[in-house]
Protein backbone atom coordinates (compact mmCIF):
# COMPACT_ATOMS: atom_id res chain seq x y z
CA UNK A 1 0.00 0.00 0.00
CA UNK A 2 1.91 2.90 -1.35
CA UNK A 3 0.26 6.16 -1.44
CA UNK A 4 2.39 9.38 -2.93
CA UNK A 5 1.40 13.02 -4.33
CA UNK A 6 2.99 15.47 -5.81
CA UNK A 7 3.22 19.07 -5.24
CA UNK A 8 1.25 21.96 -6.60
CA UNK A 9 3.18 24.72 -8.72
CA UNK A 10 3.83 28.02 -7.91
CA UNK A 11 1.71 31.40 -8.62
CA UNK A 12 2.09 34.44 -8.22
CA UNK A 13 -0.11 37.73 -7.44
CA UNK A 14 0.73 41.77 -7.25
CA UNK A 15 -2.09 42.65 -5.06
CA UNK A 16 -3.39 46.48 -4.99
CA UNK A 17 -2.39 48.69 -1.85
CA UNK A 18 -5.69 49.07 -1.37
CA UNK A 19 -7.75 46.33 -1.75
CA UNK A 20 -6.71 42.57 -1.90
CA UNK A 21 -7.15 41.42 -4.99
CA UNK A 22 -5.74 40.15 -8.10
CA UNK A 23 -3.74 43.53 -9.41
CA UNK A 24 -3.07 42.06 -13.00
CA UNK A 25 -2.91 38.69 -14.61
CA UNK A 26 -2.20 35.53 -12.38
CA UNK A 27 1.44 34.05 -13.80
CA UNK A 28 2.54 30.15 -13.58
CA UNK A 29 5.87 28.43 -13.36
CA UNK A 30 5.90 25.15 -13.67
CA UNK A 31 8.24 22.48 -11.15
CA UNK A 32 10.51 20.26 -12.78
CA UNK A 33 11.48 17.01 -12.11
CA UNK A 34 15.12 18.14 -11.79
CA UNK A 35 16.62 19.55 -8.46
CA UNK A 36 15.42 23.02 -9.00
CA UNK A 37 12.56 24.16 -10.95
CA UNK A 38 13.54 26.13 -13.81
CA UNK A 39 16.40 28.20 -14.86
CA UNK A 40 13.42 31.62 -14.75
CA UNK A 41 13.01 33.20 -11.09
CA UNK A 42 10.03 34.14 -9.54
CA UNK A 43 8.03 36.51 -11.62
CA UNK A 44 4.99 38.57 -11.66
CA UNK A 45 2.73 39.96 -14.62
CA UNK A 46 0.88 42.52 -13.80
CA UNK A 47 -1.33 44.63 -16.15
CA UNK A 48 -3.35 47.66 -16.11
CA UNK A 49 -6.81 48.74 -17.53
CA UNK A 50 -6.14 49.93 -20.91
CA UNK A 51 -2.01 49.02 -20.79
CA UNK A 52 -0.18 46.09 -22.22
CA UNK A 53 1.18 43.47 -19.27
CA UNK A 54 4.25 43.96 -18.44
CA UNK A 55 6.92 41.56 -16.45
CA UNK A 56 8.04 41.93 -13.33
CA UNK A 57 11.24 40.32 -12.62
CA UNK A 58 13.94 39.71 -10.18
CA UNK A 59 15.12 43.56 -11.34
CA UNK A 60 12.19 45.86 -9.96
CA UNK A 61 12.47 49.39 -9.77
CA UNK A 62 12.74 50.39 -5.41
CA UNK A 63 9.70 52.73 -5.65
CA UNK A 64 7.81 49.45 -6.27
CA UNK A 65 9.44 47.22 -3.44
CA UNK A 66 6.51 47.91 -0.97
CA UNK A 67 3.64 46.39 -3.58
CA UNK A 68 1.93 43.71 -1.75
CA UNK A 69 2.19 40.36 -3.45
CA UNK A 70 0.32 37.13 -3.45
CA UNK A 71 2.09 34.23 -4.37
CA UNK A 72 2.44 30.11 -4.04
CA UNK A 73 5.57 28.97 -2.95
CA UNK A 74 7.53 25.66 -4.21
CA UNK A 75 5.13 23.31 -1.47
CA UNK A 76 2.01 25.00 -2.01
CA UNK A 77 1.55 27.16 0.41
CA UNK A 78 0.45 30.64 -0.58
CA UNK A 79 2.68 33.69 0.55
CA UNK A 80 1.94 37.32 1.10
CA UNK A 81 4.85 39.86 1.05
CA UNK A 82 6.22 42.57 -1.40
CA UNK A 83 8.32 42.89 -4.14
CA UNK A 84 11.70 42.53 -1.96
CA UNK A 85 10.48 38.95 -1.00
CA UNK A 86 10.58 38.22 -4.58
CA UNK A 87 13.72 38.86 -5.15
CA UNK A 88 15.38 37.68 -1.95
CA UNK A 89 13.54 34.45 -3.08
CA UNK A 90 14.92 34.66 -6.70
CA UNK A 91 18.39 35.08 -5.02
CA UNK A 92 17.85 32.07 -2.96
CA UNK A 93 16.71 29.80 -5.79
CA UNK A 94 19.73 30.91 -7.65
CA UNK A 95 22.13 29.47 -5.10
CA UNK A 96 20.30 26.41 -4.86
CA UNK A 97 20.53 25.74 -8.13
CA UNK A 98 24.45 26.33 -8.23
CA UNK A 99 24.27 24.27 -4.52
CA UNK A 100 22.76 21.41 -6.57
CA UNK A 101 25.09 21.12 -9.26
CA UNK A 102 27.56 20.47 -6.17
CA UNK A 103 25.37 17.88 -5.10
CA UNK A 104 25.60 16.35 -8.73
CA UNK A 105 29.13 16.20 -9.40
CA UNK A 106 29.95 14.66 -5.98
CA UNK A 107 27.45 11.60 -7.32
CA UNK A 108 29.12 11.46 -10.51
CA UNK A 109 32.42 11.58 -8.75
CA UNK A 110 32.01 9.44 -5.47
CA UNK A 111 29.29 7.38 -6.65
CA UNK A 112 25.26 8.21 -6.89
CA UNK A 113 24.39 7.04 -2.68
CA UNK A 114 28.16 8.54 -1.44
CA UNK A 115 26.15 10.18 1.59
CA UNK A 116 24.40 7.38 2.60
CA UNK A 117 27.79 5.61 4.10
CA UNK A 118 27.66 5.05 8.03
CA UNK A 119 27.82 8.44 9.53
CA UNK A 120 30.44 9.20 11.84
CA UNK A 121 29.27 11.07 15.39
CA UNK A 122 29.51 14.34 16.28
CA UNK A 123 30.15 15.14 20.14
CA UNK A 124 31.33 17.40 22.34
CA UNK A 125 34.85 16.90 21.83
CA UNK A 126 35.33 16.61 18.27
CA UNK A 127 34.79 13.55 15.37
CA UNK A 128 34.73 10.04 17.21
CA UNK A 129 36.60 8.49 14.58
CA UNK A 130 37.22 4.91 15.97
CA UNK A 131 38.48 2.53 13.35
CA UNK A 132 36.52 4.43 10.48
CA UNK A 133 38.36 5.07 6.95
CA UNK A 134 39.96 8.63 6.20
CA UNK A 135 37.46 9.02 3.36
CA UNK A 136 33.88 8.29 5.47
CA UNK A 137 35.71 11.38 7.42
CA UNK A 138 35.89 13.33 4.39
CA UNK A 139 32.40 12.23 3.42
CA UNK A 140 31.24 13.44 6.50
CA UNK A 141 32.71 16.94 7.15
CA UNK A 142 31.81 17.12 2.96
CA UNK A 143 28.11 16.53 3.83
CA UNK A 144 27.93 18.38 6.96
CA UNK A 145 29.04 21.31 5.22
CA UNK A 146 26.66 20.69 1.90
CA UNK A 147 23.45 20.32 4.24
CA UNK A 148 24.40 23.96 5.84
CA UNK A 149 23.89 25.32 2.45
CA UNK A 150 20.72 23.60 1.72
CA UNK A 151 19.64 20.19 0.12
CA UNK A 152 18.53 19.98 -3.16
CA UNK A 153 14.75 19.68 -3.17
CA UNK A 154 14.32 16.36 -5.61
CA UNK A 155 17.33 15.16 -3.26
CA UNK A 156 15.92 16.10 0.30
CA UNK A 157 13.72 12.68 1.20
CA UNK A 158 16.35 10.14 0.51
CA UNK A 159 19.37 12.43 2.28
CA UNK A 160 16.54 13.03 5.07
CA UNK A 161 16.16 9.33 5.71
CA UNK A 162 19.36 8.66 5.43
CA UNK A 163 21.18 10.92 7.67
CA UNK A 164 18.28 11.08 10.11
CA UNK A 165 18.60 7.36 10.86
CA UNK A 166 14.88 6.97 9.60
CA UNK A 167 16.24 4.70 7.23
CA UNK A 168 18.20 2.20 9.44
CA UNK A 169 15.08 2.82 11.80
CA UNK A 170 12.35 1.04 9.21
CA UNK A 171 15.07 -1.38 8.14
CA UNK A 172 14.37 -3.05 11.78
CA UNK A 173 10.49 -3.74 11.17
CA UNK A 174 8.77 -6.05 9.04
CA UNK A 175 8.38 -4.20 4.96
CA UNK A 176 4.55 -4.20 6.09
CA UNK A 177 4.96 -2.55 9.47
CA UNK A 178 3.25 0.96 7.93
CA UNK A 179 0.12 -0.86 6.45
CA UNK A 180 -0.08 -3.45 8.96
CA UNK A 181 -0.37 -0.90 11.37
CA UNK A 182 -2.93 1.17 9.51
CA UNK A 183 -5.14 -1.57 9.20
CA UNK A 184 -4.81 -2.13 12.88
CA UNK A 185 -5.85 0.98 13.88
CA UNK A 186 -8.50 1.70 11.69
CA UNK A 187 -11.90 2.95 13.16
CA UNK A 188 -10.74 2.79 16.69
CA UNK A 189 -10.83 5.62 18.63
CA UNK A 190 -8.95 7.11 21.32
CA UNK A 191 -8.58 10.63 23.14
CA UNK A 192 -5.56 10.77 20.94
CA UNK A 193 -7.69 10.12 17.22
CA UNK A 194 -10.45 12.55 18.49
CA UNK A 195 -7.95 15.38 19.39
CA UNK A 196 -6.08 14.45 15.85
CA UNK A 197 -9.45 15.23 14.35
CA UNK A 198 -10.26 18.31 16.03
CA UNK A 199 -7.11 19.73 14.77
CA UNK A 200 -6.98 18.28 11.22
CA UNK A 201 -8.88 21.14 10.00
CA UNK A 202 -7.08 23.75 11.45
CA UNK A 203 -3.88 22.68 10.14
CA UNK A 204 -2.62 24.49 7.16
CA UNK A 205 -6.30 25.54 6.24
CA UNK A 206 -5.25 27.67 3.27
CA UNK A 207 -2.72 24.79 2.08
CA UNK A 208 -5.06 23.40 -1.27
CA UNK A 209 -3.62 19.78 -1.03
CA UNK A 210 -3.78 19.80 3.27
CA UNK A 211 -7.45 20.68 3.09
CA UNK A 212 -8.95 18.39 0.78
CA UNK A 213 -10.08 15.41 1.83
CA UNK A 214 -7.04 13.69 0.63
CA UNK A 215 -4.71 15.47 2.32
CA UNK A 216 -6.27 15.28 5.52
CA UNK A 217 -6.97 11.56 5.98
CA UNK A 218 -3.36 11.09 4.67
CA UNK A 219 -2.00 13.38 7.44
CA UNK A 220 -4.54 11.33 9.73
CA UNK A 221 -3.19 8.33 8.68
CA UNK A 222 0.18 9.03 9.65
CA UNK A 223 -0.54 11.32 13.47
CA UNK A 224 -2.90 8.41 14.60
CA UNK A 225 -0.58 5.23 13.40
CA UNK A 226 2.63 7.11 15.14
CA UNK A 227 -0.27 7.47 18.73
CA UNK A 228 -0.53 4.04 18.47
CA UNK A 229 3.31 3.10 17.77
CA UNK A 230 4.27 5.15 20.76
CA UNK A 231 1.14 5.63 23.22
CA UNK A 232 3.53 7.48 26.23
CA UNK A 233 3.12 10.25 22.99
CA UNK A 234 0.22 9.49 21.78
CA UNK A 235 -0.44 13.33 19.96
CA UNK A 236 0.14 16.22 21.11
CA UNK A 237 -0.92 19.45 19.21
CA UNK A 238 2.17 20.99 17.13
CA UNK A 239 3.11 17.69 15.87
CA UNK A 240 -0.18 18.10 12.51
CA UNK A 241 2.47 21.00 11.38
CA UNK A 242 5.00 19.02 11.92
CA UNK A 243 3.82 15.71 10.31
CA UNK A 244 1.77 17.98 7.27
CA UNK A 245 4.90 19.43 6.46
CA UNK A 246 7.12 15.97 6.49
CA UNK A 247 4.00 14.89 3.93
CA UNK A 248 4.72 17.57 1.48
CA UNK A 249 8.35 17.45 1.37
CA UNK A 250 8.83 13.33 1.75
CA UNK A 251 7.45 11.04 -1.83
CA UNK A 252 5.38 8.66 0.67
CA UNK A 253 3.08 8.25 3.90
CA UNK A 254 5.22 5.41 4.82
CA UNK A 255 8.61 7.97 4.32
CA UNK A 256 6.88 11.14 6.60
CA UNK A 257 6.02 8.53 9.23
CA UNK A 258 9.61 7.48 10.03
CA UNK A 259 10.91 10.71 9.38
CA UNK A 260 8.52 11.74 12.39
CA UNK A 261 9.29 8.40 14.24
CA UNK A 262 13.44 9.59 13.68
CA UNK A 263 12.12 13.10 15.21
CA UNK A 264 10.45 12.22 18.00
CA UNK A 265 12.55 9.03 19.14
CA UNK A 266 16.51 9.94 18.34
CA UNK A 267 16.38 13.66 17.28
CA UNK A 268 14.31 15.80 20.09
CA UNK A 269 14.32 15.34 23.73
CA UNK A 270 12.60 13.28 25.73
CA UNK A 271 9.20 13.91 26.94
CA UNK A 272 8.61 17.47 24.25
CA UNK A 273 5.46 16.16 23.71
CA UNK A 274 4.00 14.19 26.46
CA UNK A 275 0.81 15.41 28.50
CA UNK A 276 2.86 17.44 30.96
CA UNK A 277 5.16 19.08 27.90
CA UNK A 278 7.88 18.00 30.23
CA UNK A 279 10.69 18.05 27.88
CA UNK A 280 9.40 21.45 26.39
CA UNK A 281 9.78 23.03 29.61
CA UNK A 282 12.98 21.86 29.52
CA UNK A 283 13.98 23.27 26.35
CA UNK A 284 12.39 26.43 27.34
CA UNK A 285 14.67 26.73 30.52
CA UNK A 286 17.64 25.97 28.85
CA UNK A 287 16.76 28.38 26.17
CA UNK A 288 16.69 31.19 27.92
CA UNK A 289 19.54 30.42 29.59
CA UNK A 290 21.66 30.43 26.25
CA UNK A 291 19.79 33.59 25.40
CA UNK A 292 21.23 35.39 28.26
CA UNK A 293 24.73 33.88 27.32
CA UNK A 294 24.93 34.37 24.01
CA UNK A 295 23.39 37.82 23.88
CA UNK A 296 23.67 39.20 27.32
CA UNK A 297 21.72 42.62 25.73
CA UNK A 298 19.17 41.30 25.17
CA UNK A 299 18.29 39.00 28.48
CA UNK A 300 18.82 41.65 30.62
CA UNK A 301 16.27 44.34 28.41
CA UNK A 302 13.52 41.71 28.37
CA UNK A 303 14.10 40.85 32.13
CA UNK A 304 13.35 44.11 32.89
CA UNK A 305 10.50 44.38 30.76
CA UNK A 306 9.21 40.80 32.24
CA UNK A 307 9.12 39.66 29.07
CA UNK A 308 9.54 35.35 29.32
CA UNK A 309 10.70 33.89 26.26
CA UNK A 310 8.63 30.78 26.11
CA UNK A 311 5.74 33.29 24.74
CA UNK A 312 7.57 32.78 21.36
CA UNK A 313 9.53 30.04 22.10
CA UNK A 314 6.97 27.52 22.90
CA UNK A 315 5.35 27.29 19.31
CA UNK A 316 8.83 27.40 18.00
CA UNK A 317 10.00 24.34 19.67
CA UNK A 318 6.71 22.02 19.43
CA UNK A 319 6.81 23.04 15.75
CA UNK A 320 9.90 23.25 15.05
CA UNK A 321 9.42 26.71 12.85
CA UNK A 322 7.18 25.25 10.87
CA UNK A 323 4.02 27.81 12.10
CA UNK A 324 6.59 30.51 11.95
CA UNK A 325 8.73 30.52 8.82
CA UNK A 326 7.69 30.44 4.97
CA UNK A 327 8.17 26.94 4.31
CA UNK A 328 11.34 26.48 2.28
CA UNK A 329 13.23 28.15 5.30
CA UNK A 330 11.02 25.96 7.54
CA UNK A 331 12.98 22.98 5.59
CA UNK A 332 16.54 24.53 5.25
CA UNK A 333 16.44 23.87 9.17
CA UNK A 334 15.79 21.14 8.91
CA UNK A 335 17.95 19.99 6.58
CA UNK A 336 20.36 20.87 9.25
CA UNK A 337 18.30 19.43 12.19
CA UNK A 338 18.07 15.93 10.91
CA UNK A 339 21.66 15.61 10.53
CA UNK A 340 23.29 17.46 13.67
CA UNK A 341 20.56 17.45 15.87
CA UNK A 342 18.08 19.54 18.23
CA UNK A 343 21.01 21.62 19.39
CA UNK A 344 20.21 23.60 15.68
CA UNK A 345 16.74 24.54 17.48
CA UNK A 346 18.79 26.53 20.23
CA UNK A 347 21.26 27.73 17.43
CA UNK A 348 17.55 29.09 15.01
CA UNK A 349 15.75 30.40 17.64
CA UNK A 350 18.98 32.43 19.16
CA UNK A 351 19.28 33.90 15.59
CA UNK A 352 16.11 35.19 15.44
CA UNK A 353 17.30 37.34 18.49
CA UNK A 354 20.49 38.20 17.32
CA UNK A 355 19.38 39.35 13.71
CA UNK A 356 16.58 42.15 15.91
CA UNK A 357 18.92 43.06 18.65
CA UNK A 358 18.53 46.58 17.92
CA UNK A 359 14.98 47.17 17.25
CA UNK A 360 14.28 44.54 20.91
CA UNK A 361 16.65 46.90 22.59
CA UNK A 362 14.41 49.52 21.67
CA UNK A 363 10.93 47.92 22.39
CA UNK A 364 9.21 48.70 25.60
CA UNK A 365 5.78 46.78 25.50
CA UNK A 366 6.05 42.93 25.78
CA UNK A 367 3.41 43.26 22.30
CA UNK A 368 6.24 45.15 20.50
CA UNK A 369 8.89 42.55 21.45
CA UNK A 370 6.51 39.77 20.02
CA UNK A 371 5.14 41.69 16.88
CA UNK A 372 9.14 42.15 16.07
CA UNK A 373 9.64 38.48 16.35
CA UNK A 374 6.68 37.68 14.43
CA UNK A 375 7.31 40.13 11.84
CA UNK A 376 11.07 38.52 11.09
CA UNK A 377 10.00 35.29 11.17
CA UNK A 378 6.77 35.48 8.95
CA UNK A 379 9.12 37.24 5.86
CA UNK A 380 12.30 35.61 7.15
CA UNK A 381 12.62 34.04 3.46
CA UNK A 382 16.51 34.16 2.77
CA UNK A 383 17.69 30.88 4.97
CA UNK A 384 21.19 31.55 4.15
CA UNK A 385 21.03 34.64 6.02
CA UNK A 386 19.60 33.20 8.68
CA UNK A 387 21.93 30.27 8.64
CA UNK A 388 24.67 32.38 8.45
CA UNK A 389 24.02 33.57 11.90
CA UNK A 390 22.69 31.04 13.51
CA UNK A 391 25.99 29.32 13.37
CA UNK A 392 28.56 32.07 13.06
CA UNK A 393 27.46 34.80 15.22
CA UNK A 394 25.57 32.91 17.68
CA UNK A 395 29.17 30.39 17.93
CA UNK A 396 29.47 27.10 18.84
CA UNK A 397 27.04 24.88 20.59
CA UNK A 398 27.79 21.41 21.76
CA UNK A 399 25.00 18.83 22.02
CA UNK A 400 27.00 18.02 25.13
CA UNK A 401 26.71 21.27 26.46
CA UNK A 402 23.01 21.69 25.68
CA UNK A 403 22.20 17.90 27.27
CA UNK A 404 24.19 19.20 30.76
CA UNK A 405 22.34 22.49 30.22
CA UNK A 406 18.93 19.75 30.30
CA UNK A 407 20.07 17.68 33.02
CA UNK A 408 20.89 21.27 35.03
CA UNK A 409 17.02 22.73 34.26
CA UNK A 410 15.02 18.81 34.69
CA UNK A 411 14.90 18.72 38.78
CA UNK A 412 13.15 22.13 38.65
CA UNK A 413 10.99 21.58 35.85
CA UNK A 414 9.98 17.97 37.41
CA UNK A 415 9.07 19.56 40.58
CA UNK A 416 7.45 22.66 38.99
CA UNK A 417 4.91 20.31 37.16
CA UNK A 418 4.62 17.96 40.49
CA UNK A 419 3.29 21.04 42.46
CA UNK A 420 1.07 22.26 39.55
CA UNK A 421 -0.43 18.65 39.70
CA UNK A 422 -0.69 18.73 43.58
CA UNK A 423 -2.58 21.78 43.05
CA UNK A 424 -5.33 20.61 40.59
CA UNK A 425 -5.56 17.10 42.39
CA UNK A 426 -6.51 19.56 45.85
CA UNK A 427 -8.80 21.95 43.65
CA UNK A 428 -10.64 18.45 42.32
CA UNK A 429 -10.90 17.50 46.08
CA UNK A 430 -12.65 20.73 46.62
CA UNK A 431 -15.27 20.97 44.34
Amino acid sequence: MMRSFLSSGIHYQLLEDSEDRMFGAQAQREVSDGFVPTRRPYWITSATPGSRATTITSSIPKKSSNFPVKFEDMYGFTVEGNIDDVNVLNEVRERVREQGKVWWDLEASKGANWYLQPQISWNGEGISVASLKLSKLANTITLKRLIRKGIPPVLRPKVWLSVSGAAKKRSTVPESYYDDLIRATEGKITAATRQIDHDLPRTFPSHPWLDSPEGQASLRRVLVVYSFRDSDVGYCQGLNYVAALLLLVMKTEEDAFWLLAVLLENVLVNDCYTDNLSGCHVEQRVFRDLLAKKCPRIAVHLEAMEFDVSLVATEWFLCLFSKSLPSETTLRVWDVLFNEGAKVLFHVALAFFKMKEEELLQALQIGEVIDILQTTTHHLYNPDELLRVAFEKIGSMTSNTITKERKKQEPAVMAELDQRLRRLNMLKTNE
